[in-house]
């Protein structure tokens, strides 16, 4: 039978158990992932083999034609020549993924390198790192990672090996806590995103802040969900943490999506996704989560940017908050027509000097689409309130010169956890059709036109344009001075009765 997805799921979190009390809870996705991934990588090869020896290819030429293989495995890097390592398992994987990587350029750079088997740091003595490495590779030892091992219900095996490895990133994020909103982004948000900024097939998506790559994962499920090809989608992002990186690339090949392109470096000051004469690539959809504030963003680099994305809307943002210029990128990398969604900290709605210009500049544009507040604590290691701004290049006539402000904070929008809150399908889907619908709901959604932002200074603080207080009832006056004849009548009672039982107690009032 299969392997299922539960069953992959347990074992993966049993390998997480192995590493326990012995690393950094913050590191495990590192060690566990290049070790899924290289047995993956072995028993898929072993399957192509197989599969080129029964259509007549003679197996030693299977055994060494690059061509038979999506991915070629040298022989000192296939898992039996790594479980049959007497000693040095350490180094023996660290040269394993450099000729993994060697043999197949450009297409895993960083995937293995990025993890150092002999990090004392890390894995601690020589004899602790042998135990460590020799259990993670008994423990992958037994399962079976061929495609025939883990068809779903549409005959791939993309959504097995991908959704628990989804599944593990999920768990280390809570269990590294802090550091785990650096890769993570809880799903139901990046599916609310996904659902708003509605991506199609042939369009070109990117997340220049891609962490895992979790956003570009769930824009191709979206577009096959709605019966597109997601072969047929452009999938790019860049990401600064060469380990995050590497689990990005890593998610994206175990879903199926090998044709995405991450690159690494600070997408402020050195953005890579350039066309052949240096120019930003253009996308129809941009999506991201950016850290939130980021004190050290670039702002040094920011007058002489070859690109001039941070000068376009009146002003550079502050040196010491950096949430608008990962904006500002993105809108500079959308084009014509194209849709920004994009996380970001309430304090970019309200505040003032740099920001107050640009947040102006922006609206003044009229690229703001919708402002949407999403409760507290839905992120890891982040307990305050965010906000999800779409921003439109091509916005619908009826849509121009408005933009949708929305309190998803409130009770009935999220679900309420001991540490950590929820959104379900059914948070989403009231956001997503107050988004699609336009218009004012009662103490959720409010429609304001730009005459409306700016006698507020353009502020866009959610507060000012959605009243969420409880309605009350105005009395007349003739049912105001009844309530009181009728409170009076009362205190006159309990007087009366109190002086009945002071009487009988022998005390006079």
């Amino acid at each position: 039978m299969p392997l299922t997805q539960q069953e992959l799921q347990s074992k993966l979190w049993q390998a997480a158990d192995i590493l326990r009390g012995q690393i950094d809870a913050a590191d495990y996705k590192n060690y566990i992932f290049a070790a899924l991934f290289l047995k993956r990588l072995s028993d898929r090869f072993d399957e192509e083999v197989e599969a080129a020896v029964a259509s007549g290819v003679p197996r030693d030429i299977a055994l060494v034609e690059a061509d038979e293989h999506e991915f070629f495995v040298p022989e000192s890097a296939r898992w039996p020549a790594l479980t049959g390592a007497s000693m040095s398992l350490g180094e023996t994987l660290n040269v394993a993924g450099h000729e993994i990587e060697d043999a197949n350029p450009g297409r895993l750079d960083g995937v293995l390198t990025s993890v150092n088997w002999n990090d004392e740091s890390k894995l601690g003595s020589p004899a602790n790192r042998e135990g460590i490495i020799r259990s993670l590779l008994n423990h992958f030892g037994e399962l079976d990672l061929r495609d025939a091992n883990l068809q779903d219900a549409d005959g791939g095996s993309g959504n097995v090996l991908g959704d628990a490895y989804e599944y593990l990133i999920n768990q280390f994020a809570d269990d590294a806590g802090k550091k785990g909103g650096e890769f993570y982004t809880p799903r139901p948000v990046v599916r609310l995103i996904i659902e708003l900024l509605q991506p199609g097939e042939g369009m070109r998506i990117c997340d220049p802040t891609a962490g895992s790559g979790g956003m570009l994962i769930y824009t191709a499920q979206f577009v096959q969900e709605q019966g597109g090809d997601r072969r047929n989608l452009v999938l790019h992002g860049q990401e600064r943490n060469r380990g995050t990186l590497a689990a990005g690339k890593l998610n994206l090949l175990l879903h199926g999506l090998s044709a995405a392109r991450l690159e690494e470096g600070d997408v402020i000051a050195e953005p890579r996704l350039l066309d052949g004469a240096g120019q930003l690539l253009a996308y129809d959809r941009v999506i991201a989560n950016p850290p939130f504030s980021l004190k050290n963003w670039g702002h040094d680099f920011a007058p002489n940017d070859p690109h001039h994305r941070f000068d376009r809307y009146g002003a550079i943002p502050p040196r010491t908050r950096g949430d608008l210029a990962f904006l500002l990128h993105m809108l500079a990398v959308t084009n014509a027509t194209g849709m920004v969604g994009v996380v970001m900290p309430h304090g970019v709605l309200f505040r003032g000097g740099a920001e107050g210009k640009i947040r102006r500049g922006i609206v003044e544009s009229d690229l703001f689409e919708a402002v949407i507040g999403l409760a507290p604590n839905l992120f890891y290691g982040a307990s305050i309130p965010v906000a999800i701004c779409v921003l439109n290049k091509a916005k619908p006539a009826e849509r121009r010169g408005k933009v949708l402000f929305v309190d998803a904070a409130q009770e009935g929008y999220f679900r309420q956890g001991k540490a950590q809150n929820f959104l379900d399908p059914e948070h989403i889907g009231k956001i997503v059709s107050a988004y699609r619908g336009f218009e004012d709901v009662d103490r959720f959604a409010h429609v304001a036109d730009l005459a409306e932002i700016e006698a507020n200074d353009f502020n866009l603080n959610i507060s000012r344009y959605v009243d969420t207080s409880e309605p009350f009832e105005v009395l007349s006056v003739e049912e105001a001075l009844a309530q009181l004849r009728e409170a009076e009548r009362r205190r006159d009672e309990a007087v009366a009765h109190m002086d009945k039982l002071l009487a009988e107690l022998g005390y006079e009032r």
